[in-house]
C-alpha cells in the first residue's frame, strides 16, 4: 500500500466521521449524553476544531494583559498558534502566528512586549497592524510586500475581554452579547486591573467533559467543600432548585447592587451566553476560603465588598467569577480527543501590590482546590466512557438543565456547520 492509498483511508475515515456525527446528532434524544465517539474519537474531535473552534466565538484571554503598545500574548487553538496584540492606536487585534514567508512562528513567548514583528527564522519584520516592512532584497525586486502580510483572525473586545474567531469570511455575531458584557462590566473597569496569579492544568479528558462537569453543581456536595464554604449552588436566578430563603437573600442584596448601580438582573443570548449576578453565602465577601477580603483595593468603582459573584459564561469554552475585589477567569483549550487545557486566572486591581494588598496563595486556594477536584472527576468520566460498558445516561432537568443547555447548544451548532461546509 503506497502513501496515496494511505491518505485516502485516512480522508475517507474522517469523512464518514462526520456523517456518523451528523446522523448521531440528528437522532440523538435531548435528555441524554452523547455517544462514546464524541468524547473519545479523533476524527470527531478533528470535526469539533473545524466546526466549533474554528468557526465559533473563542474567549482567549484579557484586555488588561496587553495594557501598552506592543504588548502582546499567544495561544494555541488547536494547531493554530495566534496572537493578540495592542497595536500602536490603541486597538487590540489578533494574527495567525504564523509568518509569511515558511509558516515559521512568529512569537514563540507566551506573553511579550515588541517595537515590531520580527520572525526570528529569517527576520521577516511585520509592524503592529500586520502589515509586512522588510522581507530581505533576496526576494527580487518584483516581490509584493502588501500581498504578504499577516493573516488576520476576528478580533473583539468587551468589558475587558478579549474573544477571536477563525472562522474564514464573516464570522458569527456577537453583537448583542459584547453589548450586554459591556454593560455589566462597566463597574469593574478591567483595563486598570492585571493578572496577579495564573494556573494552568493539563487534564486527560475531552473538553466537553470539562464544561458539563462546570454546567452542573448536581457534584459539588460530594466533591467541593472548599468552593461551598462561600458558593450557593444554585446555578443563577431562574435555577428551578432555588429555594426561597435564596430567593430572598438575593432580593436584599438586589436592593444594595441597585443602590450602588451595578447592574445584577439575568440577561442570555441563546443558549451559548449568559450574565447573572448571584448572592455568596450570608457574610461571604468572596470566594477564599473562610470568605474573606481577597484584595484591600476594590475594582473599579466598586465599593460594596459584598457584591456576591456575576457569572459569566460563555461557549464554547469560558465560564468566570466576577467579584468585588477580585476576578476568576476561566479558559478551556482542547489540545486531543482526550486531553484538554483549563487555563484560571486571578485578577486584581493594577496598582495593588503583592504581599501588601493581597496574598496570591490566598485568592487561589479555593479554586485550586476546586480545579483538581474537577480535574480527577472530568479524567475518571473519561475513563468510564472509554469502556464498553459505556452507553449514554439521562440527564436531571433540574440538577442538570445546565448540561442539557450546553449539548443541545454544541449539537445544533455542529448540525448547523456541517450543513453550511456540505452546501
Amino acid at each position: 500500500m503506497n502513501e496515496h492509498d494511505l491518505l485516502n483511508i485516512k480522508y475517507n475515515s474522517y469523512d464518514q466521521a462526520r456523517n456518523e456525527m451528523h446522523q448521531l446528532l440528528d437522532e440523538r434524544a435531548g435528555n441524554l449524553s452523547l455517544p462514546q465517539p464524541f468524547y473519545n474519537d479523533p476524527h470527531m474531535f478533528r470535526a469539533d476544531m473545524e466546526e466549533i473552534f474554528q468557526q465559533e466565538w473563542i474567549f482567549v484571554g484579557m484586555s488588561s494583559e496587553v495594557p501598552a503598545k506592543g504588548d502582546y500574548f499567544t495561544v494555541e487553538i488547536g494547531q493554530n498558534p495566534v496572537l493578540v496584540v495592542r497595536d500602536a492606536e490603541g486597538g487590540i487585534k489578533a494574527f495567525h502566528n504564523v509568518c509569511r514567508h515558511r509558516g515559521s512562528k512568529i512569537c514563540r513567548e507566551h506573553r511579550g512586549k515588541v517595537a515590531n514583528l520580527v520572525c526570528p527564522y529569517h527576520q521577516w519584520t511585520y509592524d503592529l497592524q500586520g502589515n509586512l516592512l522588510y522581507a530581505g532584497t533576496e526576494m527580487g525586486d518584483d516581490f509584493d510586500m502588501k500581498a504578504h502580510g499577516l493573516k488576520p483572525a476576528h478580533c473583539r473586545t468587551a468589558g475587558g475581554f478579549v474573544f477571536i474567531s477563525l472562522a474564514e469570511g464573516e464570522a458569527p455575531d456577537l453583537d448583542p452579547f459584547l453589548e450586554s458584557l459591556e454593560a455589566y462590566m462597566e463597574p469593574y473597569d478591567m483595563e486598570n486591573t492585571k493578572v496577579a496569579v495564573e494556573s494552568n492544568i493539563l487534564e486527560d479528558a475531552n473538553w466537553k467533559l470539562v464544561i458539563e462537569n462546570n454546567r452542573e453543581c448536581y457534584h459539588c456536595a460530594g466533591n467541593h467543600p472548599e468552593l461551598l464554604n462561600t458558593l450557593l449552588e444554585w446555578d443563577d436566578t431562574n435555577d428551578p432548585r432555588a429555594s426561597e430563603e435564596f430567593l430572598a437573600q438575593y432580593n436584599r442584596q438586589a436592593e444594595a447592587w441597585d443602590a450602588e448601580g451595578i447592574p445584577h438582573k439575568h440577561v442570555e443570548h441563546g443558549l451559548r451566553n449568559r450574565i447573572v449576578r448571584m448572592p455568596l453565602k450570608e457574610g461571604a465577601q468572596v470566594m477564599t476560603l473562610d470568605g474573606s477580603q481577597g484584595c484591600k483595593k476594590m475594582m473599579g468603582r466598586i465599593k460594596n465588598r459584598e457584591l456576591g459573584s456575576m457569572r459569566i459564561l460563555h461557549l464554547p469554552n469560558s465560564w468566570n467569577h466576577m467579584q468585588g475585589d477580585h476576578a476568576v477567569v476561566f479558559r478551556v483549550l482542547p489540545i486531543s480527543a482526550q486531553k484538554t487545557l483549563v487555563t484560571t486566572k486571578w485578577l486584581v486591581h493594577k496598582d495593588a501590590v503583592e504581599g501588601v494588598d493581597y496574598d496570591p496563595a490566598k485568592l487561589r486556594q479555593v479554586w485550586d482546590a476546586t480545579n483538581e477536584q474537577d480535574r480527577r472527576l472530568a479524567e475518571e468520566n473519561q475513563q468510564g466512557i472509554n469502556s464498553i460498558g459505556y452507553q449514554p445516561g439521562p440527564y436531571s432537568e433540574t440538577f442538570e438543565f445546565g448540561v442539557i443547555n450546553f449539548i443541545d447548544w454544541y449539537s445544533e451548532t455542529v448540525r448547523d456547520n456541517l450543513k453550511k461546509r456540505a452546501l
